[in-house]
Formats: structure tokens, C-alpha cells, sequence
């Protein structure tokens, strides 16, 4: 399929395609704006990762001094967070407390636990709750991963989901209604067919969102590993080769009705109007996985449908909670969506593009 340039000139689709991808990245790219945001949330990441590297690190590290004797060393020796120091009797354990070179000592006693803590003013309260006695605990459906955790990786996905989504999607109704009001759109359209010009939008603001998100997958690696959180960065592999994925197809769904929803007005004012239902649609991901980051049901209900399924399934993936098939079902039902996106995109952006003042009514954009 070819079509005429204003010269005469023979285009191939393929070669319109990448002319107006070139166009929508050059763009963006000589933007000082994106750029600088672009910086500023590498940094923002990075320095997320590193401080809460450094905070566990501090956390893990912090030992509260305690001083014991011979008859008690064996009884505190094994609590965690607990530094010892040994000395020769109840006497002297005291007279460290009291020059506060320790938080407290354990000397033996001859109550039920055997022994009694000695503070100056307060007893610490991790040495206290590890010497009370305590009953056995069975947990019939032990959490795979740490709660605080779980939640600040459900927080990661789904904000870079809707920040990506979102500014990349924005960046496409921009375009698309600026095109209309200056009347380049007309240009474009006589030198290659609106299905070209959709196809290049989209192409070209995929590879901007995806050039960011694989930025920010270095970005959190180097954290990762400078801060020594390996386990973190092992956990997190799989979960976001399947996140970049899943966000690929995902995009390219929400950047077809993003344009769509764009032609369909002819002026930036009205940008709202027809895209509010599409932004909805990316903030519900964002909203659902921190709310119920630890409702198995809801983030298997995520994960199959398309809109939420670049957020649902990694995060699945990440808790353990997924079966080795289900990714690739996830993925399949939003590569069918995708393709229907698509499909009904372009049709309502080759009926809208070319008419102009009010807004065009969705039914009249499908019928032509």
C-alpha cells in the first residue's frame, strides 16, 4: 500500500510509519521539559532505593548492648539484635549500667525465667519481649514475602505504570488535537493514509515509554546492588521482565484509544472531555494493587484483565502466588484486546480527524 507525498513522490506505509515515529520522538526528545522530568524521576528512584538500602542496613546493624554474666552469656547470646558483653559477676554487670556503657544487663535470678534485666531508667523493649516466654506459634498460610515490602514493590508498579501510561498517553492527545487546529493534520493526510499517521503516534511514543521504563529497570538494579539488597534484586528479575512486557502491549492498547479519544475534539480544552474515561482506566491499576496488595483474589482478578494486567500479574509473580502458565493466559487475552483497541481506534480516528469544531460523538466516530 502506498500513498502520495504533496511532490508527487510515492510513501510507503512502512516508511510513513517511521517518518512520524522519528517526528514524535525528536520531538519529545528536544523538550528541555521531558528531559529534566526524565532526570529528576532516575534520581527519585535511585534515591528511593539507595536510602531504603541504607535504612534496613542501619536497622539490621543496630544492636542494643547488653551486659551479661557467665551463668546468662548462653541465654542472651542467641537473641537477635543483641550486643554482649561478658563480665564477672552481677556487680559488675550493674556498675556498666550505671556508667551507661550498656542500655541494660541480664543477671540470673531465681524467678520462673531465671534471670532479671537491669536498667537505669528503662528497660529495652527487644530484650524484654525476646526473654518473655512466649507459645508456639503455627501458621497455617505463612506469608511469602515481608508486608512492608510487598507493599512499597505493589507502590513501584503501579506508580511507574501511571506515570508512563499516563504522560506518554497525554503526550498523544496533545499531538493529535494540536495537528487538528493548525491544520498540519490535512498536510499529513495528503501524503499518507490517517491509519499510517495513527500507527507512527503510537510506535514512536511506545519506544519514548519504553526506553524509560528499561531506564528505570538499570536505574533500580544499580540500587539495588550498590545498597547489597541482592535477595531484593533476585526476588524482583522475573517480575519485571513480565512487567516491561505486559507494559509494551498494555501501552500500545492505551495509546490507540488515547489518540482516538483525542480526534474526536478540536481543541486542547476538550482534551478532558473524551480522554477522562482512558486516564480512569490507568489510575484504577495504580489505586487497586496498593489497596489490596494482599488480596490474592483481587490481583488475580487484576491480572487477567487487560487494563490492569501490566500491574496485576508482576505483582503476583513477585509474591509467588502465580502459576508458571498464567502470564502467558494474561498475556494472550491482552494481545486480543490490543488488537480490538486497535482496530476500534483507528476507526474512530479516521472518521474524527478531519472534522472539526464540536466535539464529535462516539456513536457518529464509529459509524463514519
Amino acid at each position: 500500500m502506498t500513498a502520495q507525498t504533496p511532490g508527487g513522490s510515492p510513501l510507503r506505509s512502512s516508511n510513513g510509519i517511521w517518518l512520524v515515529a522519528e517526528r514524535e520522538i525528536g520531538s519529545k526528545l528536544r523538550s528541555k521539559a521531558f528531559i529534566i522530568s526524565t532526570i529528576i524521576l532516575m534520581i527519585v528512584a535511585l534515591a528511593g532505593i539507595v536510602i531504603g538500602g541504607f535504612a534496613s542496613k542501619s536497622a539490621a546493624d543496630d544492636k542494643t548492648p547488653v551486659a551479661v554474666t557467665s551463668e546468662t552469656s548462653a541465654t542472651v547470646s542467641a537473641l537477635p539484635g543483641i550486643e554482649v558483653t561478658e563480665v564477672a559477676d552481677d556487680a559488675a554487670a550493674e556498675a556498666l549500667v550505671r556508667e551507661e556503657k550498656v542500655d541494660a544487663a541480664v543477671v540470673s535470678s531465681d524467678g520462673p525465667t531465671g534471670v532479671t534485666v537491669v536498667a537505669l531508667t528503662d528497660a529495652p523493649s527487644s530484650l524484654v519481649s525476646a526473654l518473655s516466654q512466649t507459645p508456639d506459634v503455627q501458621i497455617l498460610e505463612p506469608a511469602g514475602t515481608n508486608p512492608l515490602l510487598r507493599y512499597f514493590i505493589a507502590l513501584a508498579f503501579g506508580l511507574v505504570f501511571l506515570m508512563a501510561a499516563s504522560t506518554f498517553g497525554g503526550t498523544i492527545a496533545q499531538s493529535v488535537v494540536e495537528e487538528k487546529q493548525t491544520r498540519v493534520v490535512e498536510l499529513l493526510l495528503s501524503a499518507m493514509p490517517a491509519r499510517v499517521l495513527l500507527a507512527g503516534k503510537v510506535i514512536g511514543n511506545t519506544i519514548l515509554a519504553m526506553a524509560q521504563i528499561l531506564l528505570l529497570a538499570a536505574v533500580a538494579t544499580i540500587g539495588l546492588i550498590a545498597t547489597g539488597q541482592n535477595d531484593v534484586l533476585t526476588m524482583l528479575g522475573s517480575p519485571i521482565i513480565w512487567f516491561a512486557v505486559f507494559f509494551l502491549f498494555g501501552f500500545v492498547l492505551l495509546a490507540s484509544l488515547f489518540a482516538a479519544a483525542a480526534s474526536m475534539v478540536s481543541r486542547q480544552e476538550d482534551i478532558g472531555a473524551t480522554t477522562t474515561p482512558i486516564t480512569m482506566l490507568i489510575m484504577a491499576p495504580y489505586i487497586l494493587v496498593i489497596v489490596f496488595n494482599d488480596n490474592s483474589l483481587v490481583l488475580t482478578i487484576m491480572s487477567y484483565v487487560p487494563f490492569s494486567a501490566p500491574v496485576g500479574m508482576p505483582m503476583r509473580l513477585f509474591v509467588g502466588e502465580a502459576q508458571w502458565w498464567e502470564p502467558l493466559v494474561s498475556l494472550v487475552i491482552l494481545l486480543l484486546s490490543c488488537v480490538a483497541a486497535i482496530l476500534v481506534g483507528a476507526k474512530i480516528y479516521e472518521n474524527s480527524l478531519l472534522r472539526m469544531g464540536s466535539r464529535v460523538k462516539l456513536r457518529e466516530a464509529l459509524r463514519g
